[in-house]
């Protein structure tokens, strides 16, 4: 594992972002454990973490790209804070693009969109917290598309989020990143994936924070819902 994976691991459980215990998910399911990345609220927080987002969009996606896309609400700051900390690490200038909401209809911002205008000839790449159903991308695809002056235009070259729960998405033994990038047909990524996770908090950490009864729970939930 690269280092600034395990950091990363740290990194959440010191914020409080990343927790174990037992958590009801939006989709119903009871989980072990649960990510909030609303729980980075310090500007020193916040700076690394867009450190840690520019290092994994590099590794996964090169250099090739123009937008940071952040679907509102948590995808905002997420955009904004790797579009920093990219042009810092690679001394590339990548514009920042999110979505409204609610379309603004006076100013000289008027519109559905937040930050740069993408147009037809752009690369983009999607920023996320972290998904378990896919269900986000529905919302966020469509709206990147309406920007196309011409069919393909705009070119999605994938998407980040920070934890791959590696949970199958409802109706599927898939992994939601995984229906992602069969569906729309680009890479759907992650910082780190939950095997990461256990591997530095359990199988090679000090078991402080997944303990052996921590552990046999993530073991129970993954043998119903775990992504084949």
């Amino acid at each position: 594992m690269e280092d600034y994976k395990r950091e990363f691991i740290d990194f959440m459980v010191e914020c409080g972002v990343l927790k174990f215990g037992s958590f009801t998910l939006k989709s119903g399911r009871l989980s072990p454990f649960f990510m909030n990345a609303g729980a980075y609220v310090t500007g020193g927080q916040l700076m690394r973490l867009g450190e840690f987002y520019a290092r994994a969009v590099h590794d996964n996606f090169g250099d090739d790209f123009d937008v940071f896309f952040g679907p509102a609400y948590k995808g905002i700051p997420l955009a904004v804070v790797t579009a920093v900390a990219y042009s810092r690490l690679y001394k590339k200038e990548v514009m920042y693009c999110s979505d409204r909401k609610e379309e603004k209809d006076h100013g000289a911002d008027k519109g559905s969109l937040l930050g740069h205008k993408m147009r037809d000839g752009e690369r983009v790449v999607i920023i996320e917290d972290v998904t378990t159903s896919g269900k986000s991308i529905e919302e966020t695809y469509p709206k990147i598309k309406a920007q196309e002056e011409r069919a393909g235009g705009i070119e999605i070259v994938g998407e980040i989020v920070s934890l791959n729960r590696m949970e199958k998405a409802p109706g599927t033994d898939k992994a939601a990143l995984d229906v992602i990038s069969e569906k729309y047909g680009f890479p759907a990524r992650a910082i780190v994936s939950m095997d990461d996770v256990i591997e530095a908090l359990y199988t090679n950490g000090d078991r402080k924070v997944i303990t052996d009864e921590i552990k046999k729970e993530i073991d129970a939930y993954y043998k119903t819902y775990g992504a084949k």
